[in-house]
């Protein structure tokens, strides 16, 4: 038997009306009619307008059932450019509570989702929606103690923290679209969201275990979904797509807009465009010479949706990118988004319906990436439609939209229970003042409270369907909290190092109120803790009473003008576990800390420390040449003698340092360094260049110049 199904896409610049056909699990594509918005009626996928967009669907509707009979029921989709995902993250206190398991990281998460949509709320633009549906929310990452960890299952430490990326839908969304649908006369059959319809079409749940992405490139916006571990893990949206290409051409080529959408649409087929600009005037231009002019709108395309995809996808490339719609056929797009991503070209595809499993259509619809989501829509529709179900939580009746398998904690959300609301109350905790930083010592967490589903124990990840019960049991106060010095002070902060064959152990001095105590002392609300831990190695040479030592340890030291004068640098030098180290580096428990004479610096070093330059130099092109120029700035004398610049100073040297000659360079030095000549038997005339203009041999010169002698020789006189 077959069974016919009606259904529609309400795009922002169209609306596409499709009858398919349906015998089984073969579908065929009977018939589609496309029909573009008169009057600014959609605005990123929403219904401004639902008298203009009721009275398109409904000349779409009579059109098709001349050919196809009536027409009562439809499927649509709540547009994928609607929704909106938010980022969130929450950390909790686990310190002296019990392990983690899997129902104390689903209340998290549930936490983290409240809070997304807390966020959402809170956004200006948003202020007027006061109900969103959450559709699927994904982990981005748990983190333990500050660490990311994979999961925090039997996992213990200090601070638990989740990030999650939630995507929920505006209730305005599904109802102006039952309002358009009532205006046409027309009945809800199915809803379905078009990501979900491109992706159940194209990426059957086989493949889902892929990490996949796919693109609806539309007029407006391009709407993203990403699929992994068998699952739809995340929805996005750019506002950028077919109209960024159209705008382009309108500007560089002075067209009005809809020519310019039909030049558009001719790059897809033709080796030459026809341009009729706003002055009236029509040329033909080679089709790579108007993509080559649009080329910065392209890539701006391509990375718009790149950066998305890598955002939505954890910063990770994934494994393929599908793109549909009519703004998939922009040229070279999948090049320029496979270069974002960092994919082989083959890795980054067009998909037209033909990719489409059991489809089969009838002559004269073509394979095109623009029909996916509206076929999507249809097959999805009736295979996954959303309801509505209606549930008990607390006595109080709550309506959830029915997306997915919904679970308790949809619920709770639904319902507005707050993820506090999952645990007994903490214990009171205490207030500690440690080395002049305010630390606050939380109480035990309270015990989770008890969900009942229908009577029976149930978690949030328990699945519910219409007409369940659930009831909240409050859990059991936590504990006050108790601390002690060590718990502030853990034990890493008692060392045992080695410093030059002897080895120290090293433990903090601690004082609580001004006192001397021991670690394992309990601590009070208010107490003021000091102490000081060995961190550096300067910390254990002060704290072993080695720095001396060290600074003594064949100091480095010159005598200028009958003063000393010490370099550290050139000094004594310093290994950690054998590797060169400096005071400030840290120490780790077992270290081995010793101490080794430096190699001995140059003159030239000593005099670079000093501010001082041995050698002026200057570089110059003369006569088309490099010329180096270089002369004795200062005279660098070591125990009385003159010594050059790359010789080595040693320790305790009498230094004597004495300037020589300070004057400028002048043209006539560089003959000095040049081998060039007058030619031999030259007759004429010459002129000095300094960078093109005449000069003088006295004339200052300076590194960089361009000098030059330009010569003119006599004519010979004729016999």
């Amino acid at each position: 038997m077959t069974n016919k199904l009606f259904a529609l896409d309400i795009g922002t610049r169209s609306v596409v009306g499709i009858i398919l056909e349906q015998q089984g699990d073969q579908y065929h594509v009977a018939d589609i009619l496309v029909k573009e918005h008169k009057e600014r009626a959609m605005v990123d996928g929403q219904i401004h307008n639902v008298i203009y967009v009721a009275e398109l669907i409904q000349e779409i509707k009579k059109e098709l059932e001349q050919k196809h009979g009536p027409l009562k029921k439809v499927s649509v989709a709540a547009a994928g450019r609607a929704l909106k995902t938010e980022q969130a993250s929450v950390t909790v206190e686990i310190k002296n509570r019990p392990i983690f398991t899997e129902e104390d990281i689903s209340r998290l998460e549930l936490q983290a989702v409240q809070q997304a949509q807390q966020q959402l709320l809170q956004q200006k633009e948003d202020s007027k929606n006061n109900h969103y549906y959450c559709v699927g929310y994904s982990v981005l990452y748990f983190r333990l103690d500050g660490e990311e960890i994979g999961s925090l299952v039997d996992q213990q430490g200090d601070e638990a923290s989740v990030e999650v990326i939630a995507t929920f839908l505006p209730r305005v969304v599904v109802e102006s679209l039952l309002a358009a649908l009532k205006r046409a006369d027309l009945e809800m059959e199915a809803l379905t969201l078009e990501p979900i319809a491109a992706i159940n079409v194209l990426i059957p749940p086989s493949m889902r275990r892929l990490n996949v992405a796919l693109v609806d490139i539309g007029a407006g916006t391009s709407d993203i979904a990403i699929t992994d571990k068998s699952t739809i893990v995340a929805y996005g949206m750019v506002p950028t797509a077919g109209d960024e290409i159209t705008e382009a051409l309108s500007d560089h080529y002075l067209l009005d807009f809809p020519v310019a959408e039909i030049a558009k649409r001719q790059m897809h087929s033709n080796d030459e465009i026809l341009i009729q600009d706003i002055l009236g005037f029509d040329q033909y231009f080679p089709r790579e010479e108007v993509i080559q002019s649009i080329y910065p709108a392209i890539q701006n395309l391509a990375k718009s949706i790149g950066e998305e995809i890598l955002r939505l996808n954890n910063s990770v490339p994934p494994k393929a990118v599908m793109l549909v719609g009519g703004g998939s056929l922009t040229p070279n797009l999948t090049d320029e988004l496979g270069k974002i991503l960092e994919l082989p070209a083959n890795r980054v595809a067009v998909r037209g319906i033909d990719a489409i499993q059991n489809l089969t259509r009838a002559e004269g619809i073509a394979a095109t990436p623009e029909l996916v989501t509206p076929i999507g829509i249809a097959i999805a529709a009736q295979k996954a439609p959303i309801h509505y179900m209606s549930i008990t939580v607390n006595d109080q009746i709550v309506r959830l939209f029915e997306l997915k398998e919904m679970t308790v904690g949809d619920a709770f959300l639904a319902a507005n229970i707050r993820a506090k609301q999952l645990y007994g109350k903490p214990g009171h905790g205490i207030s500690l003042t440690v080395n002049g930083q305010s630390i606050f010592v939380p109480g035990e967490h309270g015990q989770p409270a008890q969900i009942l589903l229908n009577g029976k124990a149930a978690t949030t990840k328990t699945q519910i369907i219409n007409g369940d019960k659930i009831e909240l049991v409050p859990g059991i106060n936590g504990a006050d909290a108790t601390v002690s010095v060590r718990d502030i002070i853990d034990d890493a902060a008692v060392k045992t190092i080695t410093i030059q064959d002897t080895t120290y152990k090293m433990e903090p001095h601690v004082y609580v109120n001004g006192n001397p105590i021991k670690l394992d002392t309990p601590l009070k609300d208010r107490d003021v803790i000091e102490f000081k831990t060995i961190e550096t190695i300067v910390d254990a040479l002060n704290f072993t009473n080695n720095l001396s030592k060290y600074e003594q340890f064949n100091a480095y030291s010159i005598h200028l003008d009958g003063k000393p004068m010490y370099f550290p640098e050139f000094s004594s030098q310093l290994f950690i576990n054998g590797k060169p180290g400096k005071l400030q580096y840290p120490i780790q428990n077992g270290d081995l800390i010793t101490f080794a004479q430096g190699s001995l610096p140059t003159a030239e070093a000593i005099a670079n420390q000093l501010n001082y330059v041995l050698e002026d130099k200057i570089v110059v092109t003369f006569q088309n040449e490099q010329v180096e120029l270089i002369k004795t700035a200062h005279d660098f004398f070591v125990n009385g003698r003159i010594t050059e610049g790359k010789s080595t100073v040693p320790n305790g040297a009498t230094i004597k340092i004495v300037e020589k000659d300070s004057g400028k360079w002048i043209y006539q030095d560089v003959f000095r360094f040049s081998s060039w000549q007058l030619p031999v038997a030259f007759k004429g005339s010459f002129t000095i260049l300094r960078n093109g203009q005449p000069t003088t041999f006295d004339a200052d010169i300076f590194g960089g110049d361009q000098l030059e002698i330009q010569l003119t020789e006599y004519p010979i006189a004729q016999p």
